[in-house]
């Protein structure tokens, strides 16, 4: 892990890649667990025109409900040793360390290649690595995913099963760091998830230049809205 905190500490995507990122249409989604993002983004992916950008990682395939994770479905599992030669070599869009036991991060290969194929690549990220991404590709597209409605947000988290005490507040606290960050962060366009298909158009909508301000506004005011319940939530 000190080899790659050291080459990520300064990392710069390649003079090769840089050109080739030209070409590539990305959007990234952030927002807070069960806000909307998987959800757009399947939907997103049903219409043929966008591709979902699997991330690169060096930990080994977990099992989930009993099903072991497929490589290329959610995630790409490579050697330390691939994943160090690529980072050296500048082939990641960006990448970090993880709980200081693994690195993951998007790969140029799959841009590429999303690109290839006339598609719009999309993913999800943590709102600590858009900065990262903006500076390497100035012109992605950066969407805030969040619920219509607090009342809501808790009715899909309570829809997942029941959470432990300390997992629920871990997610709070997650989810407001995430709004605090959001409140200043001017690259960041506002979709509410409410009606599905509303949200898919209104994200093709974005890609073709068309924001809607009355949208930006009400989310605006939903991000403070979510951040006082939140506050209140976590102090009880």
């Amino acid at each position: 892990m000190d080899e790659f905190t050291e080459i990520l500490s300064n990392y710069h995507v390649s003079d090769r890649a840089q050109k080739s990122l030209k070409s590539v249409k990305l959007i990234l989604l952030v927002g807070p667990s069960a806000g909307g993002r998987n959800t757009l983004i399947n939907k997103l992916l049903t219409t043929g025109r966008y591709n979902f950008i699997v991330s690169d990682t060096t930990r080994r395939p977990r099992t989930n409900d009993g099903n072991l994770e497929q490589n290329g479905q959610e995630y790409w599992f490579r050697s330390e040793e691939e994943v160090l030669t690529d980072l050296t070599n500048g082939e990641f869009l960006e990448a970090e360390v993880i709980h200081s036991q693994q690195v993951s991060g998007i790969s140029m290969r799959e841009l590429e290649k999303a690109s290839l194929d006339n598609k719009i690549s999309v993913t999800d990220v943590d709102i600590g690595g858009i900065n990262k991404i903006i500076k390497a590709k100035p012109d992605v597209i950066a969407i805030l995913v969040l619920p219509p409605s607090f009342e809501e947000w808790q009715r899909r988290l309570d829809s997942r099963g029941e959470l432990h005490s300390n997992e629920y507040n871990r997610r709070m606290q997650t989810a407001f760091n995430i709004l605090t960050d959001a409140k200043t962060n001017k690259d960041l366009i506002i979709i509410i998830s409410d009606v599905l298909e509303h949200s898919a158009n209104q994200v093709d909508d974005i890609v073709g230049g068309k924001i809607d301000l009355a949208t930006q506004k009400k989310g605006q005011e939903l991000v403070e809205n979510l951040l006082i319940k939140i506050r209140d939530t976590l102090l009880k």
